[in-house]
């Protein structure tokens, strides 16, 4: 169930690969529907408990409101029902599972430890929760004994894998609807280094006081840890970091990695050198050879929605990124002023559920303050109910900006003119946000070059 997913399709994937016959519904058509009938999934838009009649085992995630009547009935039908994340640990348990967890970074993190395995001629398995530029894919069986995967803490599913080398680049507050508190969110990390295997390594960022707190805990069970970042007291040690428009460079010296000038195409902010710099370890721990990796890297085209560029119009470049956290709020927009030069930042940021506005309301406004101009649209819900009087304006109102540089947006179609009215050449727009925000990209482009067309100033 919602099948086109970024967890689900990645999933979907690996199954048919196995020759798993699936099946599965999604709400409307895109191009991860089109994707995944191409490969022989069988894909229905919109939900019915019909769906059912010729399954065995239903999937789900915790993004599905339980009172769904799909769910209700599949829940009822006694047929198999397993969440995402055990199904994603069944299909790949013949292999040595490599996971990626943190509150953030995940994605590169893991796209890019792929990309220098597969330029190594490992033919990793992965699932990833974005699609590689390189391949088109978030997921793929491969002929290896690796599995490259994409760890998610938001609902503690990263606690039903056993992985042989686990990555952790940060832990902060988030998802607190289903961890409760900080203290919570610690404790599913403590539970995902209890599964880690005996032997195996634990690699944290030195940087992050979360991640230090989870090496220590590491450590005092017997596990092997090794450390990167900036800080003097990491293992590997990153220095130099250089942020061009279209590339980040950095030096990374210790435990066996010795690399200076190493350069990652298409990655975009200070933030991107430390998520190099984690898969630069891992890979040189796994015996990689780094000067194809070097090499591969350079030409890294990418991820979607990591800072993506989606066009050039009347001389205003339109990203959008996945950005959804405070802290990556606050990384992206940064990235983004460095790219912009003199030309101001726009920044678009659709909230994503009630409960993270509700909690984040503060934080959200004090990272929005780096932008230039901050656009606030509504609440994307997802899977949540409203909550009464949270709405967007709990983050529009906080936003310590000048008011002409604040934006409360209740319209989306008609965010596209209201950006076009606002941009002017040498500009940079950005989207951020879990939801739909990133449709709006191509109409934004559009708007804004009919408005230079027009000579509208």
């Amino acid at each position: 169930m919602g099948i086109a997913g970024a967890g689900m399709s990645a999933l979907a994937r690996l199954l048919v690969n196995r020759g798993v016959s699936v099946s599965g519904c999604e709400a409307r058509e895109s191009s991860t529907v089109t994707a995944l009938r191409a490969v022989g999934a069988e894909v229905l838009i919109g939900h019915s408990a019909d769906h059912l009649d010729n399954t065995d085992t239903f999937v789900y995630t915790t993004a599905i409101n339980p009172s769904h009547p799909e769910f209700v009935a599949a829940r009822g039908s006694g047929k198999r029902v397993i969440r995402r994340a055990a199904a994603l640990a069944s299909v790949l348990e013949d292999r040595r599972c490599i996971a990626i967890s943190g509150t953030h970074g995940k994605t590169t993190t893991t796209s890019l430890l792929t990309v220098a395995a597969q330029a190594c001629g490992l033919d990793p398995s992965f699932a990833i929760g974005g699609n590689l530029y390189e391949t088109g894919l978030n997921a793929h069986l491969g002929s290896g004994e690796l599995a490259i995967i994409e760890a998610d803490e938001s609902d503690g599913s990263f606690l039903l894998l056993r992985p042989s080398a686990a990555i952790i680049t940060n832990v902060e507050a988030d998802h607190l609807e289903n961890h409760g508190d900080l203290e919570g969110i610690f404790r599913a990390f403590e539970i995902f280094v209890d599964r880690l295997d005996v032997d195996g390594l634990l690699l944290c960022c030195a940087d992050d006081p979360g991640a230090v707190r989870m090496a220590g805990y590491a450590r005092s069970i017997g596990r092997r840890v090794l450390t990167y970042g900036e800080s003097a007291e990491a293992d590997v040690r990153v220095t130099s970091v250089v942020e061009h428009s279209d590339s980040v460079e950095f030096d990374a010296l210790g435990s066996g990695v010795s690399e200076a000038g190493l350069r990652v195409g298409a990655l975009v902010g200070h933030h991107m050198a430390l998520n190099a710099a984690a898969a630069l370890t891992l890979a040189s721990e796994f015996g990689f050879d780094l000067e194809k990796v070097r090499t591969a890297w350079a030409n890294f085209a990418g991820v979607h929605r990591r800072f993506e560029l989606h066009g050039i119009a009347n001389g205003v470049r339109v990203y959008d990124d996945y950005a959804h956290h405070p802290t990556e709020i606050a990384a992206s927009l940064t990235a983004a002023k460095a790219v912009a030069g003199e030309g101001r930042v726009i920044a678009v940021f659709q909230p994503g559920t009630y409960s993270r506005t509700q909690t984040f309301a503060r934080e959200f406004a004090e990272s929005m303050a780096i932008a230039d101009i901050a656009v606030v649209m509504d609440i994307f819900p997802a899977r949540e109910e409203p909550i009464p009087g949270v709405t967007a304006a709990l983050i529009s109102d906080q936003i310590p900006l000048p008011a002409e540089q604040v934006v409360y947006e209740t319209n989306f179609s008609e965010t596209p003119a209201r950006i076009a009215a606002l941009a002017r050449p040498g500009d940079i727009v950005i989207t951020m946000g879990i939801g739909n925000v990133y449709l709006l990209c191509p109409e934004m482009l559009r708007a804004i070059a009919d408005r230079g067309a027009y000579g509208r100033p």
